[in-house]
């Protein structure tokens, strides 16, 4: 996917934050994400995200895409960037 996020995290926190939601996030657990606009959103990790590294005109910063299946039903999946989420819930393996 050559998609860019439309925010990248910098510096020693900013990593930080995003591993630990990578860590968070394992393969095929059912999870609840709150996200920075007070959405949730349910669903089974597809796959653990990893963290990428983006250089734009203007530096360098972070981020990692998700893919969240659906817990049921043949909804399409959602894609996305890890600083959206705000918090993470497990709700158990698929």
């Amino acid at each position: 996917m050559n998609e860019q996020p439309d925010r990248l995290l910098s510096g020693t926190d900013g990593v930080a934050r995003l591993t630990a939601l990578i860590q968070a996030l394992d393969d095929e657990e059912q999870v609840r994400l709150t996200l920075d606009d007070g959405r949730t959103l349910e669903g089974v990790v597809a796959a653990r995200p990893t963290l990428q590294i983006f250089r734009p005109a203007d530096g360098e910063g972070y981020n990692a895409l998700l893919r969240l299946e659906p817990l049921a039903g043949d909804a399409p999946p959602h894609y996305l960037w890890l600083d959206r989420v705000t918090a993470v819930l497990r709700l158990g393996s698929a």
